[in-house]
């Protein structure tokens, strides 16, 4: 018998990137109050469906593919050894909104996830660094951030998340999860 991944004519590679079981944890949300200001930690924010989220200066145009920003938790400690630190780097550093743990984000490109109860999102795209992590992490910030700059998404449909929500793929509605 073949192993299911491979020499099966049901496997594909579609198939493989649509296998994502995981279920991650929201661990950090971040908001702007004004241009370059320091990020502010919150415990919960209000997403606006195809805006972006209250309290951040940010007002991306409708429809925009860059309405908010995700960063991938575990990359925080590896940010931290490229620049010779021995603690993860704290997440406001790094200017994004949300900081998620459990998921390979890369693995949700162009995909859809749920945060909490209500929050869906559109996966559009990597989120570059840019020169600011040299000004911020300091000589070789942006070196150690290129690859680890996370993600942004499209806010499908709006409302509250909080620290600690669960985020999964948000699978079509025509997709049978059982298989």
């Amino acid at each position: 018998m073949p192993f299911p991944f491979f020499g099966d004519d049901k496997s594909t590679i579609a198939q493989l990137l649509g296998t994502l079981p995981q279920v991650g944890r929201l661990e950090w949300i971040g908001l702007r109050p004004a241009r370059r200001q320091a990020m502010e930690a919150v415990a919960e924010a209000t997403v606006k469906t195809d805006a972006h989220l209250m309290g951040d200066h940010a007002r991306p145009k409708p429809g925009g593919k860059r309405q908010v920003t995700l960063l991938q938790h575990e990359h925080l400690a590896a940010v931290a050894g490229y620049l010779g630190l021995s603690a993860p780097v704290d997440p406001g550093r790094l200017r994004r909104n949300l900081v998620v743990s459990g998921l390979n984000l890369l693995a949700l490109k162009n995909r859809r996830i749920r945060i909490g109860e209500e929050v869906i999102l559109a996966i559009t795209g990597e989120c570059h660094p840019c020169s600011r992590m040299e000004e911020e992490l300091g000589p070789g910030g942006y070196n150690a951030m290129r690859g680890h700059g996370g993600l942004t998404a499209h806010i499908v449909q709006g409302g509250t998340i909080r620290v600690g929500d669960a985020v999964r793929l948000e699978l079509p509605a025509d997709t049978d999860a059982t298989t």
